[in-house]
């Protein structure tokens, strides 16, 4: 497939995933009723304000693809990112619907997204930062978070094992298992912990004075990556520093 072709497939899947919440306005998070044992204000989820971050994440999206259609069209480094990328975004434009019906399904199909964004996040290239694999990051950050968080709620809505808090507890460990994965991968790249940290920050802002466990599980976890994400910044910047003498 020509490589400009790619590029112009990835910018309509990215526009077709940013305009998909425009035709279900109704959405709120899934239905308590999905689950046999439903799910009504589970510790897994975080707080509301959280999922603002999806405004910035669309944005960011459509702009990595319209500057790859205009200025990377037929740029080698640009092309290995793509095909996962697309397949990522294809299915993000089909998760509201699903998730209005299936939580199960849905759940799924997020976790699709997750593995096709982490590898599009590997393949980014180096150069073109700020366009190219910092928009991917922040992407496959939430991604990382929402997942599990998706995972939780499926695990104790379906009564596997254990309940709610125990779910909770997993899937935020989970959470910090793959964000350690990637990043391993992508050591250069320290936007990717940043929506990891806002998701565990609004799960322990959520918890405080209700679920403690699940509340300090979240806050450390938050640490940790944050001190993570620090090391990445100045590792980064003296690599830099030291490029430019």
């Amino acid at each position: 497939m020509p490589k400009h072709l790619k590029a112009i497939l990835t910018l309509a899947a990215a526009v077709l995933f940013a305009v998909s919440p425009f035709f279900i306005t109704d959405f709120n998070g899934f239905d308590p009723g999905l689950y046999p044992n439903p799910q009504v204000d589970a510790p897994v989820q975080p707080a509301g304000y959280a999922f603002a971050i999806w405004g910035v994440i669309y944005l960011w999206l459509l702009v990595h693809a319209g500057f790859g259609v205009l200025r990377r069209g037929d740029a080698v480094d640009w092309d290995r990112t793509r095909g996962p990328l697309f397949v990522s975004l294809a299915v993000g434009a089909l998760w509201l619907p699903v998730a209005m019906v299936s939580a199960l399904w849905a759940t799924a199909l997020i976790i699709v997204m997750l593995v096709f964004s982490a590898l599009a996040l590997v393949r980014a290239p180096t150069r073109d930062r700020w366009w190219a694999a910092a928009p991917i990051a922040l992407y496959t950050g939430w991604l990382t978070a929402a997942s599990f968080a998706s995972l939780g709620l499926v695990g104790a809505g379906f009564g596997v094992v254990f309940g709610q808090v125990p779910w909770a507890i997993t899937a935020i460990l989970g959470a910090l298992v793959v964000t350690l994965i990637i990043r391993a991968a992508r050591p250069d790249e320290w936007v990717y912990p940043v929506p990891v940290i806002w998701a565990l920050i609004a799960i322990a802002v959520k918890n405080a004075g209700e679920v403690w466990l699940v509340a300090g599980v979240a806050a450390a976890g938050a640490a940790l990556v944050t001190a993570l994400m620090i090391q990445t910044m100045i590792r980064r910047s003296r690599g830099v520093a030291t490029s430019a003498m």
